[in-house]
């Protein structure tokens, strides 16, 4: 989820530097990619598609995959296992917790800080009476989360089985929360800000690999995170300066096949930014007036029976194979072309044997989590790159978990810190 679609009410841009028992070079960790059902769904593409389209989280009930990307942690002394949803769109780390004034249903134990030995409440804010730090998260579908903020030992396994243990940890305690129907205890934010994983961990540079399927996903920190090698594309990621969190990506074209659409001389068009990578966002969003000379160039390819919707003008067809339709090709400034699989930009709805296109028409511009399936994706601060690397199957990429010298690593961490220094500068 974007962090543009988020009102924070607390003091979130301070510097934090979290210091591990054992601070690892580089790990990797499974990811979670659940398939969402329920008994209540009607199958209609009607409900399912525009609460995709609608919410700012994957988890979503209906009846077809639904791009959930979850990671495990433990959280509290003795721990607790909760499950996240990884965000690039967002900073903060935050789960649901007792006392609950409102709560939605999630599958693990609700968190309950008063049996936790490690638990702090934050006292350091003065919009309080207590002095405690309150948070307001409210996303773009109207959903919420409001809690505190405390500092809390925050423990993450990698696939290798050894544990990273970060205490004093600065995360969210949820007390009121609500939105569409999901299960998972929360979310790890993932992007630039000063309270995201990455940034408390002092580890830079991230990557993960989302499968499609029910087969294994990955996530990587640190020297794992690296992303090289045949294939490989990287284009320039953009600090823009009322919002420096943000991995942003300039945007330069968009190819229907062989017809190559300019961003040039559209309203959004760029030099220095116009669209960000938010791994918690499903769909992929485009401005209206460039969104609209997409579609129409996939509808001047596609031959067969459109598909309507009272209230949604999404592009679908009565179709039951994506041959019919076009592949599509994202360029990215410095050259970056990335093609899209048929999977990454068409969506079936078996239920209504119609096929949708999954790049539609929003106030900005997201690069979402489908259109990133089966591809090595890797954000890279410090030389400010994002690149990509297509792949057949995200668990036979394989990256030994391994470790630097304290020295290498104490110096790639001030480097770190002295990065979001100067972002803190510039915001």
């Amino acid at each position: 989820m974007a962090l543009s679609f988020q009102i924070i009410t607390a003091l979130l841009f301070i510097t934090v530097v979290t210091v591990s028992s054992s601070p690892p070079g580089g790990f990797t960790m499974d990811l979670i990619h659940r398939r969402s059902n329920s008994s209540s769904s009607t199958g209609r593409r009607s409900n399912t598609y525009d609460q995709l389209r609608s919410s700012p989280y994957a988890d979503v009930i209906y009846d077809t995959t639904s791009e959930v990307y979850l990671m495990k942690l433990q959280i509290g002394t003795p721990p607790v296992e909760i499950e996240a949803l990884i965000d690039t769109g967002s900073d903060v780390i935050w789960t649901q917790c007792l006392p609950c004034l409102n709560c939605y249903d999630q599958r693990n134990p609700i968190f309950d800080p008063s049996k936790s030995s490690t638990y702090e409440a934050e006292t350091y804010c003065d919009n309080t009476p207590d002095h405690s730090c309150a948070y307001d998260l409210v996303y773009g579908d109207q959903s919420y989360s409001i809690g505190k903020l405390a500092t809390e030992t925050v423990t993450i396994k990698s696939t290798s089985g050894q544990s990273y243990v970060m205490p004093k940890t600065i995360i969210g305690c949820s007390h009121n929360s609500s939105g569409n129907v999901r299960s998972f205890s929360g979310i790890v934010g993932l992007n630039l800000g000063s309270l995201s994983l990455v940034s408390q961990m002092g580890i830079g540079e991230i990557s993960y690999c989302f499968s499609p399927e029910e087969r294994s996903s990955k996530l990587h920190f640190g020297s794992n995170a690296i992303v090289s090698g045949e294939g490989t594309v990287s284009t320039p990621m953009f600090i823009d300066k009322e919002k420096p969190w943000f991995y942003n990506l300039n945007l330069d074209a968009v190819s229907v096949e062989k017809t190559r659409i300019e961003t040039l001389g559209t309203p959004f068009h760029a030099v220095d930014g116009n669209m960000i990578v938010d791994s918690g966002t499903t769909l992929t969003y485009l401005p209206a007036s460039y969104c609209s000379l997409v579609r129409e160039a996939v509808e001047k390819v596609v031959r067969a029976e459109r598909v309507t919707y009272e209230d949604d003008d999404s592009l679908c067809y009565k179709t039951d194979t994506m041959d019919i339709f076009p592949v599509i090709t994202m360029h990215f400034s410095g050259g970056a072309d990335l093609v899209l699989g048929k999977s990454n930009t068409y969506m079936a709805f078996n239920g209504d044997g119609a096929i949708c296109l999954t790049i539609v028409c929003g106030r900005r511009a997201i690069f979402g989590n489908k259109a990133q399936n089966n591809f090595l994706v890797g954000y890279d601060p410090s030389s400010r790159l994002v690149s990509f690397k297509p792949t057949s199957d995200c668990g036979n990429i394989t990256i030994d978990d391994h470790s630097v010298s304290a020295a290498s690593l104490f110096q790639f961490n001030i480097n770190f810190v002295l990065f979001l220094f100067v972002l803190s500068l510039i915001s």
